[in-house]
């Protein structure tokens, strides 16, 4: 999933160097999104100045390496503001591993199959949506994160009203 626009997000807030942004993106994100891996962040940083969207200047420091400064430039901006603007489809549409799974098992031909499949993939979802509700509670968390993890609990719990479908129309 790119995250150039969450980069450029950070950066209109003011210059950054990549271990800066990183922090930021993680913090502002909360847990659910993961570790950033700061190869990829560099990998993004680069493609974002090859395009025209930051540049970037060197700051020398005593005792370590120089550190490379980034700012958003006016492309940046415009750039932000169109993504901002413009709709957000479904990243994957629906193409997704369930699916094919539950198409697969009733091909078998076996019910049993069928909610073998399911129960699994119900046990996951549960664990998911615990874990979920979990974060979401802690009161330490920023408001847009706790928003966030709602909307990932409520994705979660569509998945698990797709299983109670899947069930009422094949196996009973």
């Amino acid at each position: 999933m790119p995250i150039q626009h969450a980069v450029l997000a950070l950066l209109r807030e003011g210059p950054s160097h990549g271990y800066e942004l990183k922090s930021a993106f993680e913090s502002a994100v909360g847990p659910q999104w993961g570790a950033l891996n700061i190869g990829h962040l560099y990998q993004v940083l680069e493609r974002l100045s090859r395009d025209g969207f930051v540049d970037s200047s060197r700051m020398a420091q005593e005792v370590k390496p120089d550190r490379v400064v980034y700012r958003m430039t006016d492309a940046g901006q415009r750039e932000l503001g169109d993504w901002m603007t413009s709709p957000s489809p479904r990243t994957a549409g629906f193409r997704d591993d369930l699916f094919l799974k539950v198409v697969a098992a009733t091909r078998t031909g076996d019910p049993g199959t069928v909610s073998d499949v399911l129960a699994a993939q119900r046990a996951h979802l549960l664990r998911e949506l615990r874990n979920l509700e979990t974060l979401r509670r802690d009161p330490a968390r920023e408001t847009v994160v706790r928003l966030l993890l709602a909307a990932a609990a409520r994705h979660v719990t569509a998945d698990l009203t797709f299983l109670e479908d899947v069930e009422a129309e094949l196996l009973s």
